[in-house]
């Protein structure tokens, strides 16, 4: 059995994050309207910190201060998970008010099927139904060549709503409008000791980092940096909202917390140990970062996984790469199935909180 931390979450704090877990897998986000998570963040990080808002780019902002006199200047570090989800958005408008839609983020059709989706309107949401076509269709027409060979992409797939045009527009449906899985799909499901949902990505991760703020407030006066808790807007799309905090908010190390894919190519595997992300698309993380954030795992009881992921990318990593971050790390939960039906482990994400709190406390 692996040791104990004195910062270890109690049963009541596995409870509770498994409640608000179910919350946060509930509420629709894709990028550029994630309202109904960033209520949830916001309501969650009030309590656990000195200040808490919303940026002018929609970014929500915890701030846990250093311990009085132990403040060094220039010394911070910004915490990271994204709010948004993969999801469509709307191209086009058919005459019979079917709807043409594309990725928004790293999506494919595979990663949803056929199946029920919820549009959003300006002024109203409205349920639709996701298809590739009837399946017995042949081969001898475009669509039903890709369909049939399993090769889908976003020119084969349209959205059914039976409603008019009228309709549509009075609901606010329109070229930019998003589209996402319908919460009648967003429950979470027991796969003996997982979990399995759509978008784990990157709720697991947000719950992490509340439970780490909650963590560290029974730490705080091992804190001799101020914390910036940030839950960020477009990580799916373009770290917009990343890449605003980095140059606006004080500190010098960023560190994004995300779900880690678990595959033979990376050598990483499921279960409760973080994985330490040591470089991505968009570049290799500090050293001593990545030293610091292992080290932490280790000190919890953990054994690192590192990884390198080379076909990734998060926020850290991003706004390291355009210098607004002097330094910067990833800790990810081990997540099967990344941008599919996710599958995560009980227990990875109080590993992973308990290792980002950990960090923090003796940064």
């Amino acid at each position: 059995m692996q040791p104990q931390p004195n910062n270890d979450p109690s049963n009541d704090d596995a409870q509770n994050v498994a409640q608000l877990l179910e919350r946060l897998l509930r509420a629709r986000g894709p990028g550029g309207q994630e309202d109904e998570v960033r209520a949830i963040c916001l309501e969650s990080l009030g309590p656990l910190c000195d200040e808490t808002w919303v940026d002018p780019a929609g970014n929500v902002i915890g701030l846990v201060k250093a311990a009085q006199g132990s403040h060094e200047p220039g010394r911070g570090v910004k915490v990271m998970a994204h709010m948004d989800e993969i999801a469509m958005v709307v191209k086009h408008v058919e005459a019979d008010g079917t709807l043409r839609v594309t990725a928004l983020g790293g999506a494919n059709p595979v990663n949803f099927g056929m199946c029920p989706v919820d549009i959003l309107g300006d002024h109203q949401f409205i349920p639709g139904v996701l298809s590739f076509g009837s399946m017995h269709m042949t081969s001898n027409a475009p669509q039903g060549a890709d369909v049939l060979s399993g090769d889908v992409h976003w020119n084969d797939v349209h959205v059914i709503t039976r409603c008019s045009t009228q309709t549509l527009r009075d609901c606010g449906v329109r070229p930019g409008s998003r589209v996402t899985l319908s919460q009648h799909w967003r429950e979470p499901f027991r796969v003996g000791d997982a979990i399995a949902a759509h978008f784990l990505d990157d709720r697991a991760p947000i719950a992490a980092v509340l439970l780490a703020a909650q963590c560290l407030k029974r730490r705080r006066q091992a804190l001799s940096c101020d914390a910036y808790f940030v839950f960020t807007t477009l990580e799916e799309e373009c770290n917009a909202g990343a890449m605003y905090a980095a140059a606006t908010l004080p500190g010098d190390t960023t560190i994004a917390v995300e779900v880690g894919p678990v595959m033979h190519e990376y050598g990483t595997r499921l279960g409760v140990d973080p994985i330490i992300n040591t470089g991505d698309l968009k570049g290799y993380y500090t050293r001593s970062v990545v030293s610091g954030l292992a080290a932490a795992a280790q000190r919890c009881g953990y054994a690192p996984q590192y990884a390198l992921l080379v076909d990734f990318a998060s926020d850290a990593s991003a706004v390291m790469s355009n210098g607004t971050s002097a330094r910067a790390g990833c800790v990810a939960i081990p997540t099967e199935n990344t941008h599919g039906y996710e599958v995560i482990v009980d227990g990875a994400i109080q590993a992973c909180a308990q290792t980002l709190a950990d960090y923090l406390a003796t940064y």
